[in-house]
């Protein structure tokens, strides 16, 4: 197994049907209580284990969840709410450098994941075919359609999970 990606390389979906998007809806409504659980695994101790060498601590990859998607949900209601608006990318290295990522323990971030999952969710169950074809345009990426967006915040839900999981194993 890849240490560095436990389920995989995210690969962009060519089509993507309804149950699809429930699915990945699915995945981001059930993350916050799965960090959750691999933390109680994980003990006091365990924070500040990398899941691989080199690789970041418990506590980096709880912070990173919560600003990755905070800037993620951000992204998804400029689109619902302007054509194509350009978002500004952000270096998430950097960010893991900054004190709260390094320092402070993991709960904060856990509040921030449960309380945005939770308006996320009922946002994107409540658009249509049509909302899900909006785009946005990333600086280095291009344009990008929100149904691909949440197809990748699932991988990423599923994805950083899995490394909590080899730390709590």
């Amino acid at each position: 197994m890849d240490l560095r990606y436990p389920i995989g390389k995210f690969e962009k979906p060519v089509k993507v049907t309804a149950e699809d998007r429930e699915q990945w809806i699915s995945d981001l409504a059930s993350l916050p209580a799965t960090v959750q659980l691999h933390l109680e695994r994980l003990g006091p101790g365990g924070l500040d284990l990398p899941y691989r060498p080199g690789g970041w601590t418990a506590r980096l990859v709880v912070h990173h969840l919560a600003d990755s998607h905070m800037n993620s949900f951000v992204r998804f209601r400029l689109a619902l709410t302007e054509d194509n608006p350009t978002i500004k990318p952000y270096d998430e290295a950097a960010w893991a450098l900054l004190a709260d990522s390094r320092t402070m323990e993991p709960a904060p971030s856990l509040a921030i994941l449960d309380g945005l999952h939770a308006r996320w969710v009922v946002m994107l169950r409540a658009l249509n075919e049509a909302d899900f074809a909006r785009t946005f345009f990333h600086p280095e990426m291009g344009e990008v359609r929100l149904d691909h967006t949440l197809a990748l915040y699932s991988w990423h839900c599923r994805h950083h999970a899995g490394h909590l999981g080899l730390i709590a194993l």
